[in-house]
């Protein structure tokens, strides 16, 4: 089976890294697979560019498509004849983008399968597709009539797994004796970070002694840095900036404990399974697949409900995804989706 993947971003980063496991996974399985991304941009800001990682994985596209969401409709077009000229018998979509794309050069005889990475991403104005995947079951139920799945968030376990030396690992990256709690996230609204640091205050009254670090950068982080200093929290919060790859895995170690209280383009909750995988407790907000990952869910989004349930003794069982199962999953979606001509 031919397999084109169509992913619309420049960056290696929420969705790029599941495609790119789940891509493997079905070149391992017998597909022919290669993805395309957006190579008209360098990444942003300190998130390292998506092209690189994928033709180190021998996975990158080589047909030329530009996939930029800010070329406008010629080149869009010209991506679309293009397309159509492909031999293939799946392009699976990532991003709206990507979506009309495909329904505009879709190869003859192609399936369309879109993926909706997020709940902003499922539009009555989208052009149909043969198939498609959700994160959480509940978005199934708005789908038209057709094959579908839920496609669960996907880590590379012999990466992310538990640390074996946590004091030795805390010591290198300099943190302070006590609990430690996270957050790996970027700074924006919808991640929450004010409510993080006012739940936080309210934790060092129980906990004097805890650490909370912030893996991350973004837009609000001059206003976070601001906030921390109004709260006093300069001696207890740690910026430790943008991680990605094996330093992330190092800093996931670290935590005691990681909190998740917002979702942006992946609600599929992955960073929530990362840290799961790594061996922290997760505490999390009630949206998208969260709950699927969190030892503790949060029923009310307030400082004292965050700073109750933080450092807490419980813990529940969740089995990580194992993705070779789901790419076998993902390649019978295929197929039952049947083709057009």
């Amino acid at each position: 089976m031919r397999v084109l993947h169509l992913l619309s971003s420049p960056v290696f980063s929420g969705a790029a890294e599941a495609v790119a496991l789940l891509a493997e996974a079905q070149r391992r399985a017998g597909a022919e697979v290669t993805v395309a991304v957006d190579r008209t941009r360098a990444g942003t800001g300190s998130e390292e560019p998506a092209a690189p990682p994928f033709e180190a994985l021998g996975l990158l596209d080589a047909r030329g498509l530009l996939l930029s969401t800010r070329s406008g409709p010629l080149r869009m077009l010209a991506d679309a004849r293009r397309l159509s000229r492909a031999e293939l018998e799946v392009v699976h979509c990532h991003a709206s983008h990507d979506h009309w794309l495909a329904w505009l050069g879709r190869p003859a005889g192609a399936r369309l399968v879109r993926s909706v990475h997020a709940v902003r991403s499922l539009r009555w104005s989208l052009p149909p597709a043969d198939a498609t995947t959700v994160p959480v079951p509940e978005l199934a139920a708005q789908l038209p009539p057709g094959p579908s799945m839920v496609l669960p968030a996907l880590v590379d376990t012999s990466l992310f797994r538990p640390g074996t030396q946590r004091a030795a690992l805390r010591r290198a990256l300099e943190l302070p004796a006590g609990p430690v709690v996270g957050m790996a996230s970027t700074f924006q609204a919808s991640r929450r970070h004010e409510l993080a640091l006012a739940g936080f205050a309210e934790l060092l009254v129980r906990v004097p002694e805890a650490t909370l670090v912030l893996l991350g950068d973004g837009v609000l982080e001059p206003d976070i840095r601001a906030r921390v200093r109004r709260l006093g929290l300069e001696a207890r919060v740690r910026f430790a900036g943008y991680q990605r790859g094996a330093e992330l895995v190092r800093w996931l170690q670290a935590l005691d404990e990681l909190w998740v209280l917002g979702l942006g383009n992946d609600w599929a909750g992955r960073t929530a399974l990362q840290g799961r995988a790594c061996g922290a407790r997760v505490v999390a907000s009630r949206l998208g697949a969260l709950p699927r990952w969190a030892d503790v869910v949060l029923e009310e989004l307030t400082p004292g409900a965050l700073a109750r349930a933080a450092l807490g003794a419980e813990r529940r069982s969740a089995t990580v995804p194992d993705v070779a199962a789901v790419a076998a999953e993902v390649l019978a979606l295929y197929r039952s989706a049947g083709a057009r001509g």
